[in-house]
């Protein structure tokens, strides 16, 4: 072979040598372009309600306060737009269908906040069985419970558990006998699309502050927070997505998501709130529905390879504009409704003016109760809590209207106090207002009648109450008033001691909705109370 093969032969060696080590490159950066995972991205929607307080009808709108807390939110203000028929668990049902048929059952997931099946004639007169129906024919997946899912008894909330489709639980809710979780279980894990979304449930810190003290007997409340930091890390170890299903209020959750990472998403109740849009803290959104059963949240994560990298939300209002009822459901209600017809629609009175209740402020329905209160037993004043349940009276009055917004079984009690214990009433009602600790929020402002003052939040607590009277006399702290209040106050409901501590406590047997039913029955109609101004609150 001569020189120039040789050469030759070396020459095409090189080249086949280069070639090879440029082929074996770009195979493997092949191979490694390849092996990156494409992101893969779901969709999951989180339906959720919250505080339906027993509502399964439509009500009617007012621009004002046609819910307890929609007319003076101190925190989060909200007002429907529009005057109409909204809400019912009828039309709702028609809405989670609607999403359902739209997203697909497997990426949809249906929760509710609690304080549920109570706070309504025909919850009284089933002791929750009838919304616990309604619930599950809508096929819920889980529901938080709140401070009223145990107005019939700690016993009778067990029955409804049972009777339920879907769990029922609180992470914060122990039960004394066995140390653990009500229902046992802390949280539950949801499997949607292939991905693990879990749900840590927890109810209100407060809840023996809120009703009566035997319905909750063998049961401890610790606060949310709590709950979380014990339950957090072994959630994070099986979830892919967290959710906080939370009974403690929006700005509890707030607090919740500024002192804890690694929660997804928070889903409120409690405070009545619309949160739109979401309020995002740290890396942790929040959201809430309202209350009444008139609007259905839906929030739709968006997730990316396992991590929530966005999301979606919309509020449904159910306008009737808008929604049909669902046949199902509206048979349904007929038939729970039916043995109790006469009850429920008993015409009581009528009015030509809109009486809500407010929360955070003067009640107008709560003053027409206190001045029959105060008029009835010659008292100098009246007392009754602030609550956020009930919707607005307008036109002809039921029976069931009326027990929206008394629904409880307390019962009028008279007594004695003095000008020092009415003043430190009323400092507690401005702390329960505006605590220097936001875990200790409770109840709204104490309702009354016969009573003058002002309240002035931007000052210290102890010294916000000024320029207190009495049959228009500045009181006395020494002098004894004449009170008329109901045995919830009496057990110290929304942290009201002064009444345990009163004089000449008589007790009657009279409870507070049946004496104002007899009340109405006897007027032609109910107006607006004119002594509206008694109180004033400036922030």
């Amino acid at each position: 072979m001569n020189r120039m093969s040789q050469s030759n032969l070396k020459f095409l060696f090189l080249i086949s040598f280069l070639l090879s080590f440029v082929g074996c490159k770009t195979t493997n950066n092949t191979v490694s372009v390849n092996a990156e995972k494409t992101d893969i991205i779901k969709r999951v929607s989180i339906l959720h309600t919250n505080d339906m307080h027993g509502s399964y009808m439509p009500f009617q709108t007012t621009l004002d306060n046609a819910t307890a807390q929609t007319g003076d939110s101190i925190d989060n203000l909200m007002r429907f737009v529009e005057i109409g028929e909204i809400g019912g668990m009828a039309w709702m049902a028609t809405a989670v269908k609607l999403i359902r048929q739209e997203k697909g059952t497997k990426n949809v997931i249906l929760l509710d906040g609690g304080d549920t099946f109570s706070d309504d004639q025909l919850g009284n007169l089933t002791k929750g069985e009838a919304m616990i129906r309604m619930m599950n024919e809508l096929d819920y997946d889980l529901m938080a419970l709140g401070n009223h899912d145990f107005d019939y008894s700690l016993k009778r909330t067990r029955e409804l558990e049972k009777m339920a489709n879907f769990p029922m639980r609180a992470a914060n809710i122990i039960d004394q006998e066995t140390g653990k979780p009500i229902f046992k279980e802390p949280y539950i894990l949801f499997k949607r699309d292939g991905l693990k979304i879990g749900v840590l449930p927890v109810g209100y810190r407060n809840t023996p502050l809120t009703g009566n003290p035997k319905n909750i007997q063998g049961l401890k409340f610790t606060s949310g927070l709590e709950a979380i930091e014990k339950y957090l890390p072994e959630l994070k170890s099986k979830a892919d997505i967290i959710i906080l299903l939370s009974h403690e209020g929006m700005a509890v959750d707030k607090i919740i998501a500024e002192k804890i990472n690694g929660i997804d998403l928070i889903i409120g109740a409690h405070s009545h709130d619309v949160i739109e849009p979401p309020i995002k803290i740290n890396q942790t959104y929040i959201v809430q529905a309202l209350s009444d059963a008139a609007v259905l949240g839906e929030t739709e994560l968006i997730i990316t390879n396992k991590k929530l990298t966005g999301l979606s939300t919309q509020n449904h209002y159910l306008w009737h504009e808008k929604y049909a009822a669902d046949q199902n459901l509206q048979q349904l209600i007929q038939e729970l409704r039916a043995p109790y017809l006469v009850k429920l629609e008993e015409n009581i009175s009528r009015t030509d003016t809109v009486i809500g209740r407010q929360y955070k402020s003067e009640s107008p329905f709560d003053r027409v109760v206190t001045n029959m209160m105060r008029e009835e037993y010659s008292t100098d004043v009246a007392f009754l809590p602030g609550v956020g349940y009930g919707i607005s009276l307008q036109e002809y009055i039921t029976s069931e209207d009326i027990y929206k917004l008394l629904p409880h079984p307390a019962k009028i009690v008279n007594l004695e106090m003095t000008g020092s214990q009415i003043r430190n009433t009323l400092e507690q009602t401005a702390t329960n207002l505006k605590p220097k600790n936001k875990m200790e929020i409770v109840g709204g402002l104490i309702q009354s009648s016969g009573i003058h003052y002002h309240i002035d939040l931007s000052k210290p607590i102890g010294d916000r109450v000024t320029e207190i009277k009495i049959k228009n006399q500045p009181i006395a702290d020494s002098k004894i008033y004449k009170v008329s209040t109901h045995s919830g106050m009496l057990n110290g409901i929304h942290n009201y001691v002064e009444f345990a501590k009163s004089t000449n406590i008589h007790k009657t047997n009279m409870v507070l909705t049946e004496f104002i039913l007899d009340k109405f029955r006897k007027m032609t109609k109910v107006d607006f109370p004119e002594n509206m101004g008694e109180v004033t609150i400036s922030k």
